[in-house]
């Protein structure tokens, strides 16, 4: 009779086992389908605020002599390429190689190269490609890490293309052949 009574309750405290864990997984299950809709909906708010904002944006960078170049120092109806670059970057010396072979190609577009190193790697950088014998090129350093999140960088060298309005035409994620960017430039 013992062994009866507690066989009963036993399949009870099962029964109501199961019936607790599938209300469990029913409420987890609910909150991960909630979760996940709004993890969607937020998507198109997830974008990197460059395509939401597609022109030339607000910046300051310091040069390496202490002035700043802001995006007001920009030349007006000319076509605009900023390179996020690291010196240290074999990739980036790599595409500083191949735009300085290739200048004449670059020579109706500004080119705002900025980094987030320190200015005296930036210094050494700029000394070495000798960038203050290219009119058309402004290098500083990024000292409030803006355009990192700003264009959602993840690889280096990061090139951004805007068009004679300051209109965005494309980006370019690591290095790049000369002629895929001037192309862009005359299909923008």
């Amino acid at each position: 009779m013992l062994k009866t009574i507690s066989s009963g309750i036993l399949y009870r405290f099962t029964l109501n086992f199961e019936k607790t864990s599938m209300i469990k997984q029913f409420l987890f299950c609910s909150f991960l389908l909630v979760m996940m809709t709004g993890v969607f909906a937020q998507s198109e708010n997830m974008k990197a605020p460059y395509l939401r904002f597609p022109t030339i944006p607000l910046f300051t960078l310091l040069k390496s002599d202490s002035s700043k170049i802001t995006r007001d120092d920009l030349a007006k109806n000319r076509k605009t390429m900023i390179m996020y670059f690291s010196p240290d970057c074999d990739h980036c010396q790599h595409q500083a190689d191949s735009m300085l072979a290739s200048i004449a190609k670059f020579k109706d577009i500004q080119i705002i190269m900025a980094t987030y190193q320190p200015i005296e790697e930036m210094r050494v950088f700029y000394n070495k490609y000798k960038i203050a014998n290219y009119q058309n090129i402004k290098m500083g350093r990024d000292t409030q890490f803006f355009f990192p999140p700003f264009y959602k960088i993840a690889n280096l060298p990061f090139m951004i293309l805007y068009d004679r309005k300051g209109k965005l035409i494309t980006t370019f994620e690591g290095a790049t052949p000369i002629n895929k960017i001037t192309e862009a430039f005359t299909n923008g």
